[in-house]
């Protein structure tokens, strides 16, 4: 087991299983654990999404600033 990998696996938000639902969004390998689901009172799903070393997806694209004064960015 690696480093840490038994903590992560068993933290109090849990790891879940493999992502198979959004699959296409990730390059590598992805866990999806759902917290809170909808029901009659609650219209929000709410899931914990932990990855695999390497792993990327395309729902997160960092910008970059555009320069300008005192932006040393």
């Amino acid at each position: 087991m690696a480093k840490n990998e038994d903590t992560v696996k068993n933290d109090m938000f849990g790891f879940g299983d493999k992502n198979v639902a959004y699959a296409k969004y990730f390059i590598g390998t992805s866990y999806l654990n759902g917290l809170v689901s909808p029901d009659d009172n609650i219209d929000i799903n709410v899931s914990n999404v932990s990855f695999e070393p390497g792993c990327r997806n395309d729902w997160h694209i960092p910008r970059r600033l555009p320069d300008s004064p005192g932006n040393s960015g």
